[in-house]
This record gives structure tokens, sequence and C-alpha cells, in this order.
């Protein structure tokens, strides 16, 4: 039984509430964008990560009732309205699993390269991406001309489970960044900045966020190792859970990826049977439970 399988299969056991996958196809050797907005060089584990559609229907198929989602799919290494199809397949065949879809502007220039998208145009390319997005998954027909996608009058199905469509969650915080999320997305994840400036951003977008949209939440996300080295103890997570629960936050991202203690099957398996105090924390300060990422 594959690693994925029996990690996904456990988390929903213990009663995590979703799990949650990446989005890169290469490793750039020679790397021009700036990983986490600094000159740090990507991390290695990203030398091989499946492909994020492909994972969520498989983890859609190996389990009954956990919520899938993506933290976050590159805009750039898709295209929106295949992409809609995708993701509404996904919904359909899971029956509305698909909680939240993480969409950014990414960073690798490689990458876009790879795919044919000029990297300097990626801040406008998401605007019109999310706005193409969101046409497919209401009514037929759907059209659109833009700067960098034309539909011509077209039906665009299936349509997704949810209604209307499942929610749109950022990671983005460049002040342009979260202009964007305050105006077009449901959902913010800030990383793993402190809970209390996460808190005062997400008041100030909501502040400025259009009056018929409902307000912002956060996914939070906590790393249990960052790509920097540093480490969290499951007690440092329960804690980090509730304090967000208490800033009224949705929900909290156990990340996992960076573990470097993490080198087998059984490894993955103990980790998240460790993750016990952490589920426990978030039910007892009567929030959704935290959610791991793959």
């Amino acid at each position: 039984m594959h690693v994925i399988k029996d990690v996904a299969q456990a988390a929903e056991d213990m009663g995590f509430a979703h799990l949650w996958v990446q989005d890169h196809f290469m490793y750039a050797l020679e790397q021009g964008g700036e990983y986490g907005g600094s000159a740090a060089a990507q991390p290695e584990v990203y030398q091989s990560v499946y492909a994020p559609l492909e994972m969520m229907s498989a983890v859609a198929a190996w389990t009954e009732s956990i919520g899938i989602g993506s933290s976050v799919l590159v805009a750039g290494n898709h295209w929106p309205v295949q992409l809609a199809n995708e993701l509404a397949t996904i919904d359909q065949l899971s029956e509305g699993r698909l909680t939240a879809i993480g969409l950014g502007v990414g960073w690798s220039h490689e990458e876009h390269r790879a795919v044919g998208v000029d990297p300097r145009t990626r801040g406008r390319r998401i605007d019109e991406f999310v706005e193409v997005l969101k046409k497919c998954w209401v009514d037929d027909p759907v059209e659109h001309h833009g700067e960098f996608f034309d539909v011509p009058l077209s039906i665009v199905r299936p349509k997704p489970f949810q209604k209307p469509h499942p929610r749109l969650m950022s990671g983005m915080w460049s002040e342009k960044g979260l202009r964007r999320t305050a105006l077009h997305y449901d959902l913010w994840n800030p990383g793993s900045m402190p809970i209390t400036q996460a808190a005062d951003t997400l008041a100030e977008m909501n502040a400025v966020r259009p009056a018929h949209l409902e307000p912002l939440n956060v996914i939070y996300r906590a790393a249990l190792q960052s790509t920097a080295g540093k480490l969290l103890t499951v007690e440092e997570i329960a804690e980090r859970t509730v304090e967000s629960a208490k800033e009224g936050f949705e929900a909290v991202i156990v990340e996992a990826n960076f573990c470097s203690d993490i080198t087998s099957r059984q490894d993955w398996l103990a980790k998240v049977a460790g993750l016990q105090p952490v589920l426990e924390a978030a039910r007892a300060v009567g929030r959704a439970h935290p959610k791991p990422c793959r």
C-alpha cells in the first residue's frame, strides 16, 4: 500500500478535517526566482512532488469523508478553463470534498518559462485567471476575451458539486497580493507569520473588502520543521492551534513536508499519530480540526 494512501486513511481515521497538496513540477538547478521572498534556495524535497490534481483525485478515491485542498496551486502552471474542468471533476466525484483551492502567483521563474508563461506578467495574469475560472464555474455559456486568455462562447462542464463553487484561498502577502486577496478570494493562508500579525492583516483586508462578499477568514499554517530547519514541538503546534482559534481563524494546517526525520513509511505514520495532542487542543476550543499538509 502506498505511503500516501496510508497517511491519508490514518489522518481520516484520527479525525483530521482536510489533507493538502502543493504544486511544483520541476526543480531548476539554477534558480532565478526568490523562494519565500528571499534569496534562499528552494528546499530539496521539491526535487520530487507528485502532481497536485492527480494527488487530490487519488486521495478522494482512497478516503470517504476527509476534505481535500491545495496550498497552493501556482496559476502559471495552469490554464483557467482546463483547470476549472479538472477541479470541478474532482469536486463532483468527491461530492463536494474539495474544501479550498489555494491559488497563487508562484515564485519560480523557471517553472513559468517551462510552460510558456512570462514570469514578469504573473500578477496581471492571475487577476484574469481568477476571473475566467469563476466564469467557468457558474452559468453557461462562458465567454471571455482578455489580455492572457481568450474563451469563445462555450459550454464548460461539469460545474462544481458545491454552489457556486469551491472556495478560493490566497497565500499572497505582498501589498498587491493582499489587495487581490481582499477583492477576489474567500480565504487567506498567511503561512507561519506571527498569529497576531496575521489577525491584524486580516482585519485590514476585511476593512477594504467589497460589501457584498462574506468576510475573509484564515487557514493558518504551522510547520513542524521550517525550510530553515527551525523545529516546533507538537505541544507548540497545539498552542498555536488554540491561539488561532481564539483569533477566530477557521483552521490550521500542520506542515510536515520539510521534516528531516521522516525517511520511511513508518516515520510518516508515526508523525501523523503523534499529532493527537493537536487534535485534542482543537476539540477543546471547539474549533474545526487542524488539517495536515501531505
